[in-house]
């Protein structure tokens, strides 16, 4: 079970972080994602932090603004996100998976409820 937190309504311009921790799990050697869903649209990848904490991959549209890392020591990942746009707006998830590094949803393992951001003009 992984639960994010840190959603909330800001103004454009502001920055939120989300948090997302694993009850009873460590990300050691778990690639880790963010996605997020706007009403009316699918599922879209957002950012991704592989097992081995090498690399990162994130969508053109959050390049610069985005940041994902993770916490092994206290089981916890973070998107920092920056200079957010109204069209961030979305409902997002972290999701979590066994030594992978994906942008493919299907091929995560562990998935949050999700969190809404909600960015006002």
């Amino acid at each position: 079970q992984m639960v994010e937190s840190g959603g909330g309504l800001v103004q454009a311009g502001d920055s939120l972080a989300l948090s997302c921790g694993a009850s009873g799990r460590t990300f050691d050697n778990y690639g880790v994602g963010w996605f997020r869903q706007a009403p009316g649209k699918e599922r879209e990848f957002v950012a991704a932090l592989s097992w081995n904490g090498y690399s990162t991959r994130y969508v053109d549209a959050v390049q610069g603004r985005f940041t994902i890392t993770k916490n092994n020591a206290n089981e916890t990942v973070y998107l920092q996100m920056n200079s957010l746009k109204p069209e961030d707006t979305a409902v997002y998830y972290c999701t979590a998976a066994a030594r992978i590094s994906t942008t493919t949803p299907a091929r995560y393992t562990f998935w949050g409820q999700g969190s809404q951001v909600t960015v006002s003009a």
